[in-house]
C-alpha cells in the first residue's frame, strides 16, 4: 500500500526523502543541535513534541535511552510507526496535476535506526493537554510547533514542569502566527506591546519561561524546504532557541 495523503506524503519526503536546493535535512539538523547539548547532562529520557513523521525522534534515540514522540495528527504518527514496525514505508508525491511519483523508504537505509528503533514510543497526543505520565525529561524538542498550538501559553506553563533541572527545551518556529490555528489573543508574540514597541515571539518565550529557564547562547536560523509538487517548494527559516532549566 502507498500513502497517498498529500500532506502526510510531503512530510515523509521532508523527513526521509531527497534534499532540495542544497538545504540540509531539517529534522536531522535540529536533532544534531539537541544532541550537541545532550553531552552536558543526563540522556535518559527525551520528548519530541510535534514529531510529525518522526525523523528527529529516531535521531534522538541514538543518544537518549527512551524517546516519547507525540503528534496531534494520528495520520502523521502512522507513518513512522509503520516504518518502525514493518521496516518500510511507501508513499506517492504529486508531480503535476494527476501525475505522481512512487517512492519507498526503508529503515535499514538510515544509519543505526534498526538498532535503536524500539527506544521510540510513537503516540498521538495534544501538546496543550499532555497526560501526566509524560514528565521527567532531560530534553524536550518542539519543532515548528509553538505557532500551531491553540493555547501556546498553556503549553509553556505545562512543559516547564516536565523537564528535569539542568535539562533543555529546544524550540524551533518560523513564527507564522495565523488565527486559523491560534486566536490572536493567544499569540506569544508578533504584535505591538502596550508601550508601542515590537513584541517578538522570542520576547514572549523569554517572559513565559522565566524565571525557571534561561536562554542558552543566541537563537539561530535553521532553513528547511518542503516539496509540494515537482516545481513548487516551500523555503522557510525557523528560529531555533535553546532554554536550560535552572538547577
Amino acid at each position: 500500500m502507498y500513502e497517498t495523503d498529500d500532506i502526510v506524503a510531503q512530510y515523509i519526503e521532508f523527513h526521509y526523502g531527497d534534499q532540495y536546493f542544497g538545504v540540509p535535512n531539517f529534522p536531522v539538523a535540529c536533532a544534531n543541535i539537541c544532541l550537541d547539548h545532550a553531552q552536558e547532562g543526563a540522556t535518559n529520557r527525551a520528548l519530541d513534541l510535534g514529531c510529525a513523521t518522526g525523523r528527529a525522534s529516531f535521531e534522538l534515540a541514538k543518544v537518549y535511552d527512551h524517546v516519547d514522540a507525540i503528534d496531534f495528527s494520528a495520520r502523521l504518527i502512522q507513518a513512522p510507526s509503520t516504518l518502525q514496525q514493518k521496516g518500510t514505508q511507501r508513499y506517492t508525491l504529486q508531480d503535476e496535476g494527476d501525475l505522481v511519483s512512487y517512492k519507498e523508504i526503508n529503515l535499514e537505509d538510515f544509519d543505526g535506526y534498526n538498532a535503536i528503533k524500539n527506544r521510540v514510543n510513537f503516540v498521538q497526543g495534544d501538546a496543550c493537554n499532555l497526560d501526566a505520565k509524560y514528565t521527567d525529561y532531560d530534553l524536550v524538542f518542539a519543532g515548528n510547533l509553538i505557532d500551531r498550538l491553540y493555547d501556546p501559553q498553556s503549553f509553556i506553563s505545562s512543559i516547564k514542569h516536565r523537564i528535569r533541572a539542568g535539562g533543555h527545551l529546544v524550540l524551533t518556529s518560523p513564527y507564522t502566527w495565523l488565527e486559523e490555528f491560534t486566536q490572536r489573543e493567544n499569540w506569544l508574540g508578533g504584535f505591538k506591546a502596550n508601550t508601542g514597541e515590537n513584541y517578538t515571539t522570542l520576547d514572549g518565550l523569554r517572559d513565559a519561561l522565566a524565571p525557571e529557564f534561561e536562554l542558552v547562547g543566541q537563537p539561530t536560523d535553521v532553513p528547511f524546504v518542503i516539496r509540494e509538487t515537482r516545481r513548487k517548494h516551500q523555503h522557510t527559516l525557523a528560529e531555533l532557541s535553546i532554554w536550560k532549566k535552572k538547577s
